[in-house]
C-alpha cells in the first residue's frame, strides 16, 4: 500500500501543452486584427475616391487621340502637347484666366472677413432692436438656394452696366451676403468670454475698439476658416462667373475651362485634362498650407 503511494506521489504532474492565453491578450489581438481590417478598407476607399483624380492626371499626358481609347492608368505613350495646346486655346494665355481667378478670389476673402465678422460681432455682442429677428433672417438666408436671387441680382446689375466686370462677383461679399461664415464666427465669439469686453468698456474703448483689439485678434481660427473656404468655393465657381462674364479677357479659370469643351467638343478633351491638373495646383498648395488652421477652425467652432 505504501509502495502504490510512493508511486504515485513521484509520478509527474500531467499539464496541458500550451495553456491558452489570457483574455487580456485575446482582446489585444482582437483590437490589432479590427485595426488592421479598418486602416485596410480606408485605404481601399481612398484609392477608389482617388481614382477619377489619378485618370485625369494620367491622362493629361496621354495623347488625344488615346484619352478615351486607353482608360488604364499605365499609359502607353506620354506626351506634353496637351499642355502646350492648352495654354493659349481659348483665345488669351492662361495665366490671364489664373489671374482673373485669383482677383476675384482674393477680392471675395477680404470681402467675407470684413463684413461677415462685423455683423457677427453686431448679432452676437451688441444689444439692439429685432436682434434676434435678423439673426434668424441670417439662418434662414443660409438656407436659401442662391438661384432664386439670381435674376433680381442680374438684372440690377445689368442696369448699372457692370455686367462682364468683376464688381457683380465681388460686391456682394462685402455685402455680408455668405450667411454660413455670419453664422460660424456668431458661434465662435458666443464662445469668448464676455469679461473681456467689459474689461475694454471699463477703459473707455467703444464698440469698435473692442471689436478690433479684443474680439478680432481672439477669432483667427474662424477667419482662417472662412478664407479657405471663400477661396476653395470662389476658385471653383462656374454658375456665378459663368452669368456675369461673357467676355474671355474676363473670363475665369472654371469659364475657360467651359470654352475649351464648347470650342473643341471631343477633340479638347487633351487640354481639358490638362489645363484642369493645373487649375488643381493653387487649391492644393492653398489647402496644404492652410491644412492645420482649418482644423483647428471648424473644431474650434464646433465646440459651442
Amino acid at each position: 500500500m505504501s509502495e502504490q503511494i510512493l508511486d504515485r506521489t513521484l509520478e509527474p504532474v500531467q499539464r496541458p501543452a500550451t495553456a491558452p492565453p489570457p483574455p487580456a491578450t485575446v482582446g489585444r489581438r482582437r483590437r490589432v486584427r479590427t485595426a488592421w481590417l479598418r486602416h485596410l478598407g480606408l485605404i481601399v476607399f481612398g484609392l477608389f475616391m482617388l481614382y477619377p483624380l489619378l485618370w485625369m492626371t494620367v491622362s493629361a499626358f496621354k495623347p488625344s487621340n488615346l484619352v478615351l481609347s486607353d482608360p488604364s492608368l499605365i499609359p502607353s505613350e506620354l506626351t506634353l502637347d496637351n499642355f502646350r495646346q492648352g495654354w493659349t486655346s481659348a483665345n488669351q494665355p492662361f495665366w490671364v484666366f489664373f489671374g482673373n481667378s485669383l482677383v476675384v478670389a482674393v477680392s471675395s476673402i477680404v470681402g467675407n472677413l470684413f463684413s461677415c465678422s462685423l455683423t457677427a460681432y453686431a448679432l452676437a455682442r451688441l444689444e439692439f432692436r429685432a436682434r434676434k429677428l435678423y439673426f434668424a433672417i441670417v439662418l434662414v438666408s443660409v438656407m436659401l438656394p442662391m438661384h432664386v436671387v439670381v435674376i433680381p441680382q442680374y438684372i440690377v446689375f445689368s442696369q448699372l452696366d457692370l455686367v462682364n466686370t468683376f464688381v457683380p462677383l465681388i460686391l456682394p461679399k462685402f455685402l455680408a451676403t455668405d450667411a454660413f461664415f455670419i453664422f460660424l464666427m456668431v458661434q465662435f465669439i458666443r464662445s469668448i468670454p464676455r469679461d473681456l469686453d467689459q474689461a475694454a468698456w471699463l477703459d473707455g474703448a467703444g464698440p469698435f475698439k473692442t471689436f478690433w483689439y479684443v474680439v478680432l485678434p481672439l477669432m483667427r481660427p474662424a477667419l482662417v476658416t472662412t478664407a479657405i473656404f471663400t477661396f476653395i468655393w470662389t476658385w471653383n465657381d462656374f454658375f456665378g462667373q459663368l452669368i456675369y462674364l461673357t467676355e474671355s479677357s474676363v473670363f475665369t479659370v472654371p469659364v475657360a475651362l467651359n470654352s475649351l469643351v464648347d470650342s473643341q467638343s471631343q477633340s479638347g478633351i487633351g487640354m481639358l485634362l490638362a489645363m484642369s491638373v493645373l487649375t488643381l495646383l493653387p487649391i492644393l498648395a492653398f489647402f496644404v498650407f492652410a491644412q492645420k488652421y482649418l482644423i483647428q477652425g471648424i473644431s474650434t467652432t464646433g465646440l459651442k
